[in-house]
């Protein structure tokens, strides 16, 4: 999929909307507009109305839809869209992450802090899990977006220093670092970590891919459930996997 804007004029753009009711169109967050900005930036081509949905964007290469999480709720807009249309999901994730905190009683923001953890476009399984239905469909692209994003949260949450359980407020990008696309089933295996033994279990992958054995188990499923891999046996109580070379 060809992006068509400019990456710093996509930042510009996506902080200029901030109104008084809200941050651009149905009062998105600026990463949304953002993105938006980048991926076309004529805006009389984002929110056109298709059916009874809205897509985010709608252009010579498709529908193109920004979703920063909750996937689940993009089941009807994929039953209709995926009848006649390409659809591009794009899932911007924080693999460079600076922390800032607002205190609600005084009103004082904190300088902002870089957050130890790097994040990887294998968390995107978390998402992926709950459309699974949908990730063989010949139609459907995905494109992942590693991003350095300065998040503001709100010193209201349940632990003594109120970070726990705390209000995000707004996430405001910076810079983009890499972007993974998925064209195709063949293109999953992107999706499989280097260095992985064959056969390979849930650990293996929970290992190599540095993330946890719950999402190295989701990410097991939505591969072996499109064919992606396959199952080849147990090892103890591990099952065992190998990637499929037959696509």
């Amino acid at each position: 999929m060809m992006i068509k804007g400019n990456w710093e004029d996509a930042l510009k753009k996506g902080r200029n909307l901030k109104q008084a009711n809200g941050i651009g169109t149905y009062k998105e967050k600026i990463l949304h507009s953002t993105l938006k900005y980048y991926f076309e930036p004529d805006d009389s081509l984002h929110e056109i109305k298709i059916g009874r949905m809205v897509a985010d964007i709608c252009n010579e290469h498709g529908i193109i839809e920004i979703q920063t999480r909750s996937f689940n709720n993009l089941r009807k807009k994929l039953d209709l869209f995926l009848k006649d249309n390409t659809v591009t999901i794009v899932f911007p994730y924080a693999k460079t992450k600076w922390l800032t905190w607002l205190n609600p009683e005084t009103g004082e923001v904190t300088k902002k802090r870089k957050s130890p953890k790097t994040g990887t476009y294998f968390e995107a399984f978390y998402e992926l899990y709950k459309i699974k239905p949908y990730l063989s469909y010949p139609n459907i692209r995905f494109c992942f977006l590693g991003t350095e994003i300065e998040e503001i949260r709100v010193l209201n949450g349940w632990s003594y220093d109120k970070k726990r359980g705390s209000t995000r407020i707004e996430r405001y990008p910076l810079k983009l670092i890499d972007t993974l696309y998925i064209a195709s089933l063949d293109d999953f295996t992107q999706l499989i970590p280097s260095g992985m033994p064959s056969p390979f279990s849930t650990s293996d992958y929970s290992k190599n891919a540095h993330v946890s054995q719950k999402i190295a188990g989701w990410a097991l499923n939505c591969l072996n459930s499109i064919g992606v891999i396959r199952r080849v046996g147990k090892k103890g109580n591990r099952i065992l996997y190998e990637i499929n070379r037959e696509l």
